[in-house]
């Protein structure tokens, strides 16, 4: 396997995850959020949609208030503070003008040095890619772009109060990774302790892996390739 480098991660001091899903953030990325919040950096949390439509044996209004309560939970144990979720339709999540606009507003509103989100590949780690996960990663990587140019979106100058902001790194987790963000222990347990957080979800889901297997699995594999004890392998692209 391909040696990773060490991300250094180092001048971050705010930090934008966006992702469609509560639990999206759970299969190792909350490792990474866990380290940086434990050093001081503010993380914010932007997901696109509730997961109404993740539970076949739940109706969606019910589904989904039980896994943003769940996702509250999970944000509380790797100590990110803001959670917003928008109401974009589970499942249906487009590569859109309206995606963009809203992934920039909390862009604005966040002013984050990096990003973290997820491949938006079509073939992923597991298999065919969540058509949500891929249209939220292309989404972001145009909303960054966006987010800076004062004449996109003007109203959320004009009329919100914002400003135009360029975020400097975008981070992508198991996206061809030649990165790695390195974690400590403690920061795995509570990766760990932040996708058991997701209890009735992961329920819902019959063959499911442990989380603490399939957590210490990914950030042990990082680390090794990156020459440290645990780390969270990712893609990253200087935006700005």
């Amino acid at each position: 396997m391909e040696a990773l480098e060490l991300f250094d991660d180092s001048e971050l001091s705010r930090v934008l995850c966006v992702v469609a899903h509560p639990d999206d953030m759970e299969y190792g990325e909350s490792a990474a959020v866990a380290e940086w919040t434990s050093r001081g950096v503010e993380v914010s949390y932007l997901l696109l949609t509730a997961g109404e439509a993740g539970i076949r044996g739940m109706p969606p209004a019910e589904a989904g208030a039980l896994r943003a309560a769940e996702q509250r939970a999970a944000c509380d144990i790797v100590g990110a503070d803001r959670l917003t979720i928008l109401d974009l339709p589970d499942g249906l999540v487009e590569h859109s003008l309206e995606t963009r606009r809203l992934i920039a507003r909390e862009i604005r509103r966040t002013r984050p040095d990096a990003i973290l989100t997820m491949t938006w590949d079509l073939e992923a780690e597991w298999g065919l890619n969540h058509a949500d996960h891929r249209a939220a990663g292309l989404s972001v990587v145009d909303a960054i772009r966006d987010a800076d140019n004062p004449w996109l979106y003007p109203e959320q100058i004009a009329e919100e109060g914002l400003d135009a902001w360029m975020t400097t790194w975008l981070l992508v987790y198991m996206h061809d990774p030649r990165h790695a963000i390195r974690v400590s222990p403690d920061s795995l347990e509570r990766a760990v302790s932040s996708l058991e957080a997701h209890r009735v979800y992961l329920e819902a889901l019959p063959g499911h892996p442990e989380p603490r297997e399939l957590i210490t699995g990914a950030l042990a594999n990082g680390g090794e390739r990156a020459g440290v004890p645990l780390a969270l392998p990712v893609r990253a692209y200087r935006m700005g």
